[in-house]
């Protein structure tokens, strides 16, 4: 017995994603993928654009779309779903007025997960972070992919599986193996996908992103865009595309403008590229100067 239906993304095409060449190129590439029956996973680290990514490809897809975000806790049977509670009928016979005849009928509920909701009814699944479940909790995932079948857990009077609908696709996203929380997955989960590697993007790229989400004007946001650059180049490597809309959108608010001598700027820059350090150390804030003091300087 099936429960009531997963609730489903219905996306459209946001206004702040910005198509470059390069984006378009992966989005391109992921739909021919895609089209053919392959599922897609977009590898990156943080803040290289997956999720925003596969979403944008979902959408293009034209389906309904299931989230899934991957979890310690995310066990095997979460794939199928489970029991939710029972429903009972009771018939109650008064026929022979002295004699009292009840009889009760209790039939389990079961309910989807998303994942089934989405096999059964052919809808776009974005596993999001999915190396962040154990490898023995996506092994359902397998005979989903490959024989499209998604075998229900326990012993089931009308249905022991259930048949995936053709429309069926998935986009998973990842952290590289090396991040912490991520789980290695088995080689034959890994064979089933087709895997986009995201290093980040581009200079100009940065640029139009942090534009549309700013509105500052592309002179303004070229400064913020090289400063982070710049900030990669040295001790601040973990620094992605979020920081340069994080101060872009701060000097967007309080107007404020590339100014070597605004101490409100610099400290706001500071806050940001310093943000994913555990702490400032003395080498580091003469880093935070210098890069302060080439960015009034360098072309």
């Amino acid at each position: 017995m099936i429960g009531e239906p997963v609730t489903v993304l219905d996306t459209h095409a946001s206004e702040a994603f910005v198509e470059t060449k390069s984006i378009r190129g992966v989005v391109e590439r992921a739909l021919m993928y895609l089209e053919c029956g392959n599922p897609v996973n977009l590898s990156g680290p943080p803040g290289a654009g997956k999720t925003t990514l596969a979403l944008h490809i979902a959408d293009k897809l034209g389906r309904p779309i299931v989230f899934l975000s991957g979890d310690e806790q995310l066990g095997s049977s979460d794939m199928a779903g489970g029991v939710r509670g029972y429903h009972r009928r009771r018939v109650v016979d008064r026929f022979v007025h002295l004699v009292l005849k009840t009889e009760d009928d209790i039939v389990e509920r079961w309910v989807d997960s998303r994942v089934a909701a989405a096999c059964r009814s052919g809808f776009t699944l974005i596993y999001d972070e999915y190396t962040r479940s154990r490898a023995e909790a996506n092994n359902p995932l397998l005979s989903i992919l490959e024989e499209r079948i998604l075998v229900l857990p326990g012993e089931r009077e009308q249905e022991g599986y259930i048949r995936v609908d053709p429309r069926f696709r998935v986009i998973f996203t990842s952290n590289p193996a090396e991040y912490s929380g991520s789980h290695k997955q088995p080689d034959a989960l890994r064979d089933r996908m087709v895997t986009i590697h995201l290093k980040g993007y581009d200079e100009e790229s940065e640029i139009a992103i942090t534009r549309a989400h700013s509105g500052l004007d592309e002179a303004v946001v070229r400064w913020v865009v090289r400063l982070i650059g710049r900030a990669k180049e040295g001790p601040f490597t973990k620094l992605s595309t979020r920081a340069c809309v994080m101060i872009a959108k701060v000097m967007a608010s309080y107007e404020l403008r590339p100014d070597k001598h605004d101490q409100l700027l610099y400290a706001v820059c500071r806050d940001v590229i310093a943000s994913p350090c555990d702490e400032i150390t003395p080498a580091m804030e003469a880093d935070l100067r210098a890069l302060w003091a080439e960015s009034f300087t360098s072309p």
